[in-house]
């Protein structure tokens, strides 16, 4: 019997060893299992706070802004901007009342790419309103030149004139900076952004419209502003002229600087 009781006792040992119940496994403790789950996902040991608001002052004027999650590494932000700003000059004996009216829509998509402070943000700025535009009336009697040829205000029609400068309506444009609104480090909720870049919004264009009556000679050989032929030609040289002095403005700089709260 006992040969046959030690073949048994092998046999058992063999079929336990290779059955899935008998694999031999380590024990690893509940916390250490947590610890390696969390170097899969390192996100997961930072806030990930899905929104965040702002204010600014940059070049566009006053601001303010609001972030939404997107991923691990970015974010969709949008905002409005604020700039006005009046101004009274003369030109060519012309007194106008100049208004700066920034009023700006901006859409970005704020990328991290080493998941820090630091982003790239392609996006998109929307004129909401004419940006600059100025109104005249020339005194009665009063003479001005347009175009390089003098006329005079009829004493009984005065002369008037408005004006605007445009750009195209959507502009797209580029920044970079530092900063997140939705930051990703834990108990940190407020940051300082601070970004830089430029707009593309095409080159201005300028529209003069002049009213009332002109006169080539003081109180004499008046006529309508808008049907003299003399005055249409020379209101060409001079949108032309004022076009050619503002090309620069076809790339518009951005500078920003602000305060955010993510929630």
């Amino acid at each position: 019997m006992r040969p046959f009781a030690f073949w048994l006792a092998v046999g058992s040992i063999l079929f336990g060893a290779l059955s899935p119940q008998g694999n031999c496994q380590t024990s690893v403790p509940q916390d250490q299992q947590s610890s390696a789950s969390e170097r899969e996902q390192p996100s997961a040991r930072h806030a990930t706070g899905h929104f965040g608001m702002g204010v600014s002052l940059s070049s566009l004027g006053l601001g303010v802004e609001a972030a939404i999650l997107a991923s691990v590494r970015s974010n969709v932000r949008v905002g409005f901007n604020v700039l006005g700003y009046s101004h009274r000059f003369t030109k060519d004996g012309v007194p106008y009342d100049g208004h700066l009216n920034f009023k700006t829509f901006a859409a970005r998509y704020d990328f991290f790419p080493w998941a820090g402070s630091f982003h790239i943000s392609p996006g998109i700025l929307i004129y909401a309103a004419d940006p600059i535009k100025a109104n005249a009336r020339v005194a009665p009697g009063q003479s001005f030149t347009l175009g390089g040829t003098r006329f005079y205000s009829d004493p009984s029609n005065p002369t008037r004139a408005q004006g605007k400068i445009m750009f195209n309506r959507a502009a797209p444009m580029i920044t970079v900076g530092w900063g997140n609104l939705i930051s990703r480090t834990e108990g940190k909720r407020f940051s300082v952004p601070f970004e830089i870049g430029i707009a593309f919004q095409g080159s201005p264009k300028t529209s003069l419209a002049f009213g009332g009556n002109v006169c080539a000679s003081p109180a004499t050989d008046c006529s309508s502003a808008a049907n003299n032929s003399a005055v249409l030609s020379n209101i060409a040289s001079e949108e032309n002229k004022i076009n050619d002095n503002l090309s620069p403005l076809k790339v518009y700089p951005i500078i920003s600087s602000g305060f955010g709260f993510r929630f």
